[in-house]
């Protein structure tokens, strides 16, 4: 896949699955953004995972389309490991990142709802990256996506940064 039918590619998968799952979801589960009644400097806390995850994800989507030529989606691939950025970290960023945008909403909104619901998701991301995505990307990088599960692990991030040497 080219550059930039990966990027376009990519930023679909975005504004359609992770948009869906990240700002769709959660603005029906509080309909429409409102709030709880908590103390608002631990709501305003909530920015932090917020602004992180949001960052993380799309660093982590700008990856899978210009250095992996392919996208996050299941039908459009990555044509190359990418085990750079955020992946040097831990395997599944994204995923990691989605829960923490969800969590951040919770704690901003002061909306139980918004956990119950980043548990959800992280519960079948967690189901569908055992069964199907590490599954497909022993078949599609054998030793090499290997080598990097065994250095980094999936769901808790790394303290320093993974180099292949």
């Amino acid at each position: 896949m080219r550059k930039a039918s990966a990027a376009l590619g990519t930023a679909l998968f975005l504004v359609l699955v992770s948009g869906g799952a990240a700002v769709l979801v959660p603005w029906s589960l509080t309909d429409g953004w409102r709030t709880g009644d908590w103390w608002l400097p631990l709501r305003l806390l909530g920015l932090v995972p917020l602004a992180a995850g949001a960052a993380v994800i799309l660093e982590a989507y700008a990856r899978f389309a210009l250095e992996g030529l392919g996208t996050p989606a299941p039908i459009a691939p990555p044509a190359r490991l990418v085990v750079s950025g955020p992946y040097r970290y831990v395997r599944n960023p994204i995923y990691v990142a989605v829960v923490a945008v969800l969590a951040g909403q919770g704690l901003l909104l002061a909306r139980p709802v918004l956990f119950v619901y980043a548990a959800g998701a992280w519960a079948l991301s967690w189901a569908f990256v055992r069964w199907y995505e590490e599954p497909g990307l022993v078949r599609r990088f054998g030793a090499e996506y290997e080598r990097y599960r065994r250095a980094v692990p999936a769901w808790r991030p790394r303290r320093t940064p993974w180099r292949d040497t």
